[in-house]
């Protein structure tokens, strides 16, 4: 990867960390009031999902401060060591909390009538969804494992064919 590429990349992940403690720090209290003074039917969930909010935040936060050291890595051309699996690890741990973080929420709304049923039923959509990106990490962490062992495999050979020369 090119040095522009990981200049980009770390643009992007910077703006998107800043945007999200934006949002973390400015907009999810405006929601609580906006929840408070609304009243109505989510009054008695109003703790719950400003706690989800913060907490599905979190989880993105998470995941793309571990993204910029994967990124970091492949700069420096490390990413193929057992050391990337620590961040990979918690990439997907980050992705199933926040698929958890729907469910709850889904899970919250579902009874009474303070929300359509078709509501609850996209975010259970949304949360298979994230589950399934959670997945397509698991896969690609199968994949750089595979790479690490042939990149191993070939070293040693490398070592070997070096005796013999």
């Amino acid at each position: 990867m090119g040095k522009l590429t990981v200049l980009a990349l770390h643009a992007v992940l910077a703006m998107l960390l800043a945007g999200s403690v934006f949002v973390q720090a400015v907009m999810v209290p405006l929601l609580a009031v906006d929840l408070r003074e609304a009243g109505g039917d989510l009054a008695h969930l109003r703790s719950a999902l400003i706690v989800i909010a913060l907490l599905g935040i979190v989880a993105a936060q998470v995941v793309l401060v571990c993204v910029w050291r994967l990124v970091t890595m492949v700069r420096r051309a490390t990413v193929f060591s057992t050391a990337a699996f620590r961040y990979v690890h918690v990439v997907i741990g980050a992705i199933v909390a926040a698929a958890l973080l729907v469910f709850t929420m889904g899970t919250l709304l579902a009874p009474g009538e303070a929300v359509a049923p078709g509501v609850v039923l996209l975010l259970g959509g949304v949360g298979v969804a994230i589950l399934g990106v959670a997945l397509i990490v698991l896969v690609l962490r199968m994949l750089l494992a595979q790479a690490i062992a042939r990149d191993a495999e070939a070293a040693q050979m490398q070592a070997e064919l070096d005796e013999v020369i």
